[in-house]
């Protein structure tokens, strides 16, 4: 085909940034197709390398199966169809186009999954909640360094002055332009909403601990008159006239009951409890 050695090292590099190359006769893009995996919960990717000449376009991809490009290919087979009777670059907005539109159904899986995690947080926030909040956080951060590049790819795509993208196909390339700054505008509000619910988990985390000593001190200050009366009488002085009181065990008993229930009273009044 006449593929530059470069490129074809690009091609089977699959830890390239997506990008885009104009050669003389043939135009390289290079991007990453996602993929949501409903067993793992994860987002897969996959490299696609994409080469089109005036006439041609060659695809490389990593897997045989599990890509997005099948209605391309029952386009392709139907007679009449409108990719059949276009050009080449044409066809390279098609596969381009399905991949963006891909990521609009993967991020919405993800963003089920923050929807989840939030609520999750905001009802019971537990250590489960921030190592599925970093492995969410991971996941988009990844995403994001996927669809960034493609605003250059297409900028190049439109910008680029070469004989093999015809003018009438802009107008379709634009489309997809509009649509990758979308799906950058939603990556970007996904990821600062992570920080947002890492901020929401350390709030509820300091709020149950702040509850916890709020209940810890309550005790501890019902108890401190208590602990102060027995104190007083478990003191071993011999002239200590209430401790030969017939009732005294039962008089201190009662004290002790209402001094706890008068502060238990006095701490709901004052809605502490």
């Amino acid at each position: 085909m006449g593929i530059h050695n470069l490129v074809l090292e690009d091609i089977l590099n699959t830890e390239l940034r997506p990008k885009i190359e104009f050669f003389e006769g043939y135009v390289f893009v290079l991007l990453k197709m996602l993929s949501y995996n409903q067993v793992t919960n994860e987002v897969e990717t996959e490299q696609v390398s994409m080469v089109m000449g005036p006439y041609y376009v060659v695809s490389f991809q990593e897997e045989r199966i599990g890509d997005v490009f099948d209605p391309i290919r029952n386009r392709l087979r139907a007679q009449g169809g409108k990719i059949r009777r276009a050009s080449a670059d044409f066809l390279l907005y098609s596969l381009v186009d399905m991949v963006v539109d891909n990521y609009f159904i993967v991020l919405e899986k993800v963003g089920e999954r923050v929807e989840q995690l939030e609520e999750g947080i905001t009802q019971n926030p537990v250590r489960e909640n921030l190592k599925a909040l970093y492995e969410l956080k991971r996941e988009v951060i990844y995403m994001r360094k996927a669809i960034w590049p493609l605003r250059e790819i297409i900028n190049g795509l439109l910008k680029e002055e070469t004989n093999l993208i015809r003018k009438d196909t802009h107008k379709y390339i634009r489309d997809v332009y509009d649509h990758t700054i979308q799906i950058i505008d939603t990556t970007e509000s996904y990821r600062d909403l992570m920080a947002s619910l890492l901020d929401l988990y350390l709030s509820g985390i300091s709020n149950k601990t702040n509850e916890t000593m709020k209940v810890l001190t309550i005790i501890s200050t019902i108890f401190m008159p208590l602990t102060f009366i027995a104190g007083i009488y478990g003191m071993n002085f011999e002239n200590m006239p209430e401790l030969r009181t017939k009732y005294g065990y039962f008089v201190v008993m009662g004290v002790m009951a209402i001094a706890a229930s008068v502060m238990l009273y006095w701490f709901r009044r004052k809605r502490w409890i």
